[in-house]
């Protein structure tokens, strides 16, 4: 993986970023989340939350492979 490549991996995702790579709602994104189930978000401030792109690849990578 050169530098450039890993430098994307670990860009911040706003929810819809995540929401759109993934398919699932909002509600199923924090009931997943809850369960432990999901990558959890990093609080960025009081209304700003964030999942860093590595950690939603990873879980695509994972659903994909046991899917």
């Amino acid at each position: 993986m050169t530098h450039e490549e890993n430098l994307n991996m670990d860009k911040l995702l706003k929810l819809r970023d995540v929401i759109e790579m993934t398919s699932l709602s909002k509600t199923e994104i924090y009931r997943r989340m809850a369960k432990g189930t999901f990558p959890k978000s990093c609080k960025l401030g009081d209304n700003c939350s964030r999942w860093k792109q590595s950690d939603i690849q990873a879980w695509i990578s994972k659903q994909v492979s046991h899917g």
